[in-house]
């Protein structure tokens, strides 16, 4: 099947390939591929993808405010510790992000799993004859 770009791909004489993009989740842990192409198919994926993003996140503005502390120490300037202020309200600011992520799915998972227990309002349709022989009878089954 030949899409819109296949004219562009043979006027330059080179092959069409797929979008894929590396994602570093940690340091120190294998790096994850993820395809462009087709969109994350599950809250859990979309949420353990995020939260790895945020750990990231934090542990570079903190590795950040250590580097630029020590500058700040040794130039003794104003604007060096302003910067520093701003990068340790910057990695508070993701450190609260990370928190409302837990919350909101924590919701979301709350949310597909409850069903309401309590029942408010009952109907009964029937004569007053009727009702009081059903009070009569859980009345006298009760004792």
């Amino acid at each position: 099947m030949k899409n819109k770009f296949d004219k562009i791909d043979e006027s330059l004489d080179i092959e069409p390939t797929q979008v894929v993009k590396d994602v570093v989740v940690d340091e120190f842990k294998s790096i994850q591929k993820i395809d462009k192409t087709s969109p994350l198919d599950s809250y859990d994926e979309d949420f353990q993808y995020t939260r790895g993003n945020l750990y990231s996140l934090i542990e570079k503005a903190q590795q950040a405010v250590n580097e630029v502390l020590e500058v700040a120490q040794q130039s003794d300037s104003p604007r060096a510790y302003e910067v520093v202020f701003q990068g340790i309200k910057h990695a508070a600011d993701v450190t609260d992000k990370l928190i409302d992520l837990q919350q909101k799915m924590k919701k979301l998972n709350e949310s597909g799993t409850k069903s309401p227990t309590t029942v408010n309002n009952t109907l009964f349709v029937g004569s007053t004859a009727e009702l009081q022989k059903l009070l009569k009878q859980e009345f006298s089954d009760d004792k």
